[in-house]
């Protein structure tokens, strides 16, 4: 996985010819090490499905995706205040960023790659970058 981010409009990284989206990207560069392994176990598409699908039902929905890309966050929120500070960022820098808004650029995302708009991502939707 590449450590430099890409730029907005720019295609995120790839992982064994999947696109990546950016957000996940992201979430895997905020992991805390503890976390690493289930991320490393995770080889297709229907991995990430499965892990973040709570509820078995062949689908992600926005609360399902926003609990699973949001747990990375809380791990680094070290102090436990909703906010990742610059000292909290990978690197210990950048501009800090709350839970709340975290969330809200989470399912942004969702939501463009929800693109048949049914409210859960399939596994396609689920592996195509946000449109």
């Amino acid at each position: 996985m590449p450590t430099s981010l890409a730029g907005p409009g720019e295609p995120g990284p790839t992982m064994q010819g999947m696109h990546v989206p950016m957000t996940l990207t992201l979430l895997l560069l905020m992991q805390a090490p503890a976390s690493t392994p289930a991320f490393a176990q995770v080889n297709a598409t229907s991995d990430y499905l499965a892990r973040m699908d709570g509820d078995g039902d062949g689908r992600v929905g926005l609360a399902e995706y926003l609990d699973w890309m949001s747990y990375a966050f809380d791990a680094r929120d070290l102090d436990r205040d909703g906010v990742l500070s610059a000292e909290e960022l990978p690197g210990g820098k950048g501009q800090a960023i709350t839970r709340e808004q975290h969330r809200e650029r989470l399912a942004a995302t969702f939501k463009k790659q929800d693109v048949n708009h049914d409210g859960s991502l399939s596994a396609r939707e689920l592996a195509a970058p946000p449109q």
